[in-house]
């Protein structure tokens, strides 16, 4: 009866510090938005990096003192350009999806990892006499792991840097080449 008493008398007060852990985390969600410069690559021969932009909204969800999730809706401009010829782009436009996971290190400092899930909205090679569509060279989605850190220079603007590989064959129809994409995201965060 004693040990009945005793783990009721745990999980009561486990009860109770995990709700008021949760109410507390809970008012800290935030809300932002995020902007910046894509420096990205395919590992494909003949293909160098291109700089593009990125776009979107987050929110900042509190699961611990010192750990948060951070799922993101992004715009990506992605792609990359062709080595001899400066001015032929492969332009791979994506809305992205990371979901980080992030740990702070200090109060403004952290670090964070995950995975980012992409659907393209445009496949296009440019140059200076047009475009042209490349759809069916390449798939309609994309998945790659996120690392990054960022700094909160006040409780609402920060700098935020980030550089996801893709783990899966972007080229579509393509037995002979592995594709896959890579990019290196700076810019700035502003928390609600």
């Amino acid at each position: 009866m004693k040990k009945k008493l005793l783990g009721l008398a745990i999980v009561a007060s486990s009860l109770s510090f995990a709700q008021d852990k949760t109410e507390s985390t809970a008012s800290a969600l935030r809300f932002g938005l995020k902007a910046g410069l894509n420096l990205s690559s395919i590992n494909a021969d003949g293909f160098k990096g291109k700089a593009g932009i990125y776009g979107g909204i987050f929110a900042n969800i509190p699961v611990g003192s010192s750990v948060s999730v951070q799922p993101e809706v992004l715009y990506n401009n992605a792609g990359a350009k062709v080595e001899d010829m400066s001015d032929v782009k492969l332009n791979l436009d994506y809305i992205s999806v990371p979901i980080m996971i992030q740990y702070n290190i200090m109060p403004e400092l952290y670090l964070e990892a995950g995975p980012q899930f992409s659907v393209a909205i445009n496949k296009e090679v440019k140059t200076d006499a047009g475009s042209a569509d490349v759809k069916d060279l390449f798939r309609n989605f994309d998945f790659g792991v996120g690392l990054g850190a960022g700094y909160y220079f006040t409780n609402n603007i920060g700098i935020t840097a980030r550089y996801t590989a893709g783990l899966i064959d972007i080229s579509h129809n393509n037995p002979n080449e592995f594709i896959r994409s890579q990019v290196f995201q700076v810019g700035l965060a502003c928390k609600f």
